[in-house]
């Protein structure tokens, strides 16, 4: 039996569900066991739920070591599947635990992040760990039980065994490296002594931050675990009401996704997406509680100003150089996507800037920050749509939340202070886009109708007779919809219809009307 490129995927499929008989049968016929699939996963990989089956592929001469995509081995596959017995299988055929995968954990990592208990304790009993390392495996073994099954007793019996590990030593063995002082964890360091463990053991909260700065020690601030339960953690706080909290942790979150993986990335756009959404809401709740109870005080006002301010700018900073990438072809369609949510996050966190300062000097950070991205002309990937496209249209919303479903949309645009803070902060108000509509064009659409926007437009020079490329002009979208009380003529001049004559019969103009004209008259063509 001949075994193709194309079907080893099933011979894979068949090792996986630890068929056995119809694997020896495949290898007896020629099969080759060495073969990976597209994720670089091996047949040995891909059987670790069957010690016998693992047996037979290493006797056959499969590689214990050989690595997939994520470099990790079959060995950190059966630890993650908690298999003791073919844990202790692929060791004694000389399966390497000291092996890391790309985010840098072997065996022993591996299971701790996991909270394989009975495979921990075989590999800290039958294999060589310094001290440090094995205090550093019950300390985040401790956080797993604690943030993945709630096991608060647990988790303090490991964090004590790691002190007398430590303690055990002379000098002392401190924790290394030390994490600094974050306001995320609420300025909270690490227990150095008895006396604080048995204090942070009567506050399952102070447990909670003890668990994270653990993690952020032994994995670093970038591993996928450690960001995880930093989600996990703000989604918690969230659902406690804790909100403040949620949004200190996700603001963290946000920062070290934007310094990792780019604006570009789908990790980084959904926390920022659900960090966004989240503070939307909390506003539009807020103003909803103000306007039905005027005379009670809301206990804080959320979100703070410092905290949208901050994110505005980790999303910014980064936006033209973002901009750039997608210039290089291949252009990727899911960055693109990626780049546009991200813009309508910008959108929203204008109007957040807006309403949320009140100080002479937070007003002026937030006109030279949007004067700052005004200037950079910044547009979407899919649509070459400007951030004023984009505050004129009911369709620039975010969908992706935490606190409230997706068919909850909060809608915030179209908004007169986000526009007037665009125009006067520089920003085209005929800027077209892809589709060669102006802020206008947009703005006139039906569902987007609003007599007070279209005349903010007008008054800051907007072109009431430029087409788009289906020949659709504002003035008559404006004169056809049956909610118009804008004085159309006040705001029409001479050149536009002159620009449109020769546009509509199509007269020759070039070389014969000055230069600065020309580019106007092209802009009336479609």
């Amino acid at each position: 039996m001949y075994i193709t490129f194309l079907n080893i995927y099933a011979y894979i499929h068949i090792c996986n569900c630890s068929i056995y008989i119809l694997v020896q049968y495949l290898v007896e016929s020629g099969a080759d066991i060495k073969k990976p699939n597209m994720n670089g996963g091996t047949c040995l990989i891909n059987s670790v739920q069957s010690t016998q089956l693992c047996l037979y592929l290493i006797e056959k001469g499969a590689d214990v070591n050989a690595k997939d995509i994520q470099e990790k081995t079959a060995l950190h596959y059966a630890i993650q599947e908690h298999r003791l017995e073919t844990t202790k299988l692929l060791i004694k055929h000389g399966a390497n635990p000291y092996v890391k995968s790309r985010y840098g954990d072997d065996a022993l990592r591996t299971a701790c992040i996991k909270g394989a208990n009975q495979i921990f304790d075989y590999l800290k009993t039958h294999l060589e760990y310094s001290p440090e390392r094995v205090a550093e495996a019950h300390e985040l073994i401790g956080s797993t039980f604690l943030d993945e099954h709630n096991e608060t007793r647990i988790a303090i019996l490991h964090w004590r065994m790691a002190y007398h590990i430590r303690a055990s030593h002379t000098p002392y063995l401190e924790k290394q490296p030390r994490v600094p002082l974050r306001r995320a964890y609420g300025n909270a360091v690490e227990f150095t002594t008895l006396a604080e463990l048995d204090s942070i053991a009567t506050d399952v909260d102070a447990m909670r931050i003890q668990s994270l700065l653990i993690c952020e020690r032994i994995l670093g601030l970038a591993h996928k675990d450690t960001l995880f339960r930093l989600t996990f953690r703000g989604a918690s706080y969230a659902d406690s009401l804790q909100l403040q909290r949620c949004i200190d942790l996700w603001c963290l979150l946000l920062e070290v996704r934007v310094k990792n993986c780019s604006i570009l990335h789908f990790d980084t756009c959904y926390a920022a997406q659900t960090l966004v959404r989240l503070m939307i809401d909390l506003y539009e709740r807020q103003m909803r509680n103000r306007n039905q109870q005027p005379n009670e005080l809301p206990p804080e006002n959320l979100p703070r100003f410092e905290d949208v301010y901050g994110v505005f700018r980790l999303l910014t900073d980064t936006i033209v150089e973002a901009q750039e990438l997608l210039q290089i072809r291949p252009v990727y369609r899911k960055q693109q996507e990626n780049f546009d949510r991200i813009l309508k996050c910008i959108a929203h966190l204008i109007y957040l800037l807006i309403s949320t300062s009140e100080t002479f000097e937070q007003k002026k950070s937030v006109f030279w920050a949007v004067h700052t991205l005004a200037r950079a002309n910044v547009r979407s990937a899919c649509t070459s749509d400007t951030l004023l496209h984009l505050c004129v249209s009911q369709l620039n919303v975010i969908k992706s939340g935490y606190l409230s479903d997706d068919n909850d949309i909060t809608f915030v645009f179209p908004n007169a202070k986000v526009i007037k803070l665009l125009v006067d902060c520089g920003m085209n108000v005929n800027a077209k886009n892809e589709a060669k509509s102006t802020p206008l064009h947009v703005a006139v659409q039906p569902y987007n109708y609003s007599n007070h926007i279209i005349l903010l437009l007008l008054k800051h020079g907007a072109d009431l007779d430029q087409p788009n490329k289906s020949d659709e002009r504002p003035y008559n979208l404006i004169v056809s919809n049956p909610y118009n009380k804008i004085p159309l003529m006040k705001y029409m001049n001479l050149k536009c219809l002159a620009a449109t004559i020769i546009s509509k019969y199509k007269i020759p103009y070039s070389n014969q009307i000055p230069k600065m004209l020309e580019d106007f008259v092209k802009q009336h063509e479609y």
